[in-house]
């Protein structure tokens, strides 16, 4: 075979050193015909306040709380929390002289779970917040970072949302998780862990030298300001996945400044308006934010590099689903549109949200 290899037109893989894994990257299959499920559109026109809505001000939850007539972000435990704080140990035998203790291995794990309501308004997303309102959001976040760091001997906070109906969300009104476990999450731990690798190797941080070769290259930037870009990664898996990455080497929430804790604001509320725009609909997602542990322990405070992920599952429109199937569930990741593809169709939708128009 002849001729120039084109990353937009020829198969190849991407590595992605944060997670020490590779994604298929199919660009070419972007012009199959879709036949496949067509997901409905989320429903618009939904009222300031609910009366059936467990969250909304007032109401009564359905375990029985009652939600306090609250005018800003609500935090409150979860009614179905995913780990518990009072439970009996489990310890299991370190022994590996026999089968059952090398391949059967479990560990108790407690924790604590929250629900942050972003608003008392039950029409709001991200998107249609003011960026002071979505600062109030950062510092209710700090806040509870800070409460779980001095008051528990937990290991990790997973701060993360769960957009639409199509990522599984229950509830349409805004708001987010927070899961606190004395165990370090399997994602964050392989972060550190490449991150970790990477020092040792090269004496630098890993994102960090990522950043700079983003800033230089900028095909995949999609926004940025003085203190953080948001960019679909070069290894990105979700057709229009992206991140957003501190500039400078901040290992949480709780290392901004106030004009980082504006900018990061004013990046999210930007960066999701063009979610929206991209298909004219409430863009689903599901949303974390890594950061070092509540309480590390040896280098990670150190190591740690304060971002955001953004996972979106759709593919061709509203109301076309990427779904990770077959050889991305056999073999490894795949993905149609390139990274770079997919930044420039996320750049060049407006910045005013449609629904303002």
């Amino acid at each position: 075979m002849t001729g120039m290899f084109d990353f937009n037109n020829n198969s190849h893989r991407r590595y992605n050193p944060l997670s020490d894994s590779w994604v298929l990257v199919s660009p070419h299959r972007t012009q199959r015909p879709w036949q496949g499920q067509q997901e409905k559109t989320s429903a618009g026109g939904l009222p300031e306040y609910d009366a059936t809505c467990y969250l909304c001000p007032g109401n009564t939850r359905a375990t029985g709380p009652v939600n306090p007539k609250y005018e800003s972000t609500f935090v409150f435990l979860n009614d179905y929390a995913a780990v518990k704080v009072d439970q009996p140990p489990y310890e299991q035998s370190d022994a590996d002289d026999d089968m059952k203790s090398r391949l059967l291995k479990a560990q108790g794990v407690r924790g604590t779970c929250f629900v942050i309501c972003f608003s008392p308004k039950h029409n709001v997303t991200l998107p249609l917040m003011s960026v002071p309102e979505i600062e109030y959001v950062l510092e209710t976040w700090t806040s509870l970072y800070f409460k779980m760091k001095t008051e528990t001997p937990f290991r990790y906070l997973q701060i993360f949302e769960n957009k639409g109906a199509v990522m599984g969300c229950s509830n349409p009104h805004p708001h987010c998780q927070a899961w606190c476990t004395e165990s370090l999450p399997f994602e964050p731990a392989q972060e550190l862990k490449s991150l970790r690798s990477y020092t040792a190797k090269h004496g630098t941080c890993l994102l960090c030298d990522y950043v700079a070769i983003e800033l230089q290259e900028a095909s995949r930037i999609v926004l940025q300001n003085d203190s953080f870009i948001a960019l679909v990664p070069f290894w990105a898996v979700w057709p229009f996945e992206t991140m957003i990455v501190a500039q400078s080497h901040t290992a949480s929430l709780l290392d901004f400044t106030p004009k980082q804790k504006t900018d990061l604001a004013d990046l999210m509320q930007k960066l999701t308006i063009r979610y929206d725009n991209l298909f004219e609909t409430s863009f689903p997602y599901s949303m974390g934010l890594h950061q070092a542990p509540i309480n590390p322990i040896a280098d990670e405070a150190d190591l740690s590099h304060f971002h955001m992920h953004f996972y979106p599952p759709l593919l061709r429109g509203a109301t076309v689903r990427k779904f990770l199937v077959g050889f991305e569930m056999l073999g490894e990741p795949q993905r149609d549109l390139t990274a770079e593809q997919a930044a420039d169709r996320i750049r060049a939708v407006d910045e005013v949200h449609y629904l303002s128009k």
